[in-house]
């Protein structure tokens, strides 16, 4: 299971702190052994079911974007901002990378090999499922954070500077998607 978690999180390497990428990649880990869904079945699912089928960007596609966006804004944020909103990189990259793990939990597939919300993910949605498996494995509070409030559940709640990033970057690769259904 580890390679296959490398193989998809070649990002995981750019959490510098040892222990915080291992329980990142045991977070993936375990997300994987309780799925239905196989690495393959990420490369090929929509990322989103809010958009309808004929979406054609995938569950990795979108989900390594995010992790692109998120390090990017963060690098300069940290480059502009200096010591007045200082970013922890390796909060934001293992929050980009965790903040959907969920939908591993959430997310099963019809009889025809289309994924779809199943029983589990109609009670409890990504972002608790995400923080639970998170949790299991170690992960700080910070990172919790961030997978507990990236979605509009976050907005509930006081988010932190790296929260948002990866909050803003999550939506903004989203809703173009989803807007682009009402014209």
């Amino acid at each position: 299971m580890r390679k296959i978690v490398k193989e998809l999180w070649t990002e995981l390497d750019w959490i510098q702190n040892d222990e915080l990428r291992e329980k990142t990649t045991q977070v993936w880990e375990l997300a994987l052994e309780r799925s239905v869904l196989s690495a393959e079945d990420l490369q090929r699912i929509p990322f989103t079911l809010l958009c309808g089928p004929d979406l054609k960007v995938s569950f990795m596609d979108h989900k390594q974007c995010v992790v692109h966006i998120a390090k990017e804004s963060g690098e300069k944020m940290n480059s502009f901002f200096k010591d007045q909103l200082p970013v922890d990189m390796d909060v934001v990259i293992s929050g980009a990378i965790l903040c959907d793990v969920g939908k591993l939990l959430e997310y099963v597939l019809d009889e025809d090999g289309n994924a779809v919300q199943g029983t589990y993910g109609k009670y409890i949605r990504h972002p608790f499922s995400g923080v639970s498996l998170a949790e299991e494995c170690g992960i700080p509070p910070e990172v919790c954070h961030i997978i507990a409030t990236h979605a509009g559940e976050g907005n509930m709640v006081k988010r932190t500077t790296e929260a948002y990033i990866v909050h803003h970057a999550d939506f903004m690769t989203f809703l173009p998607f989803k807007e682009r259904l009402k014209v």
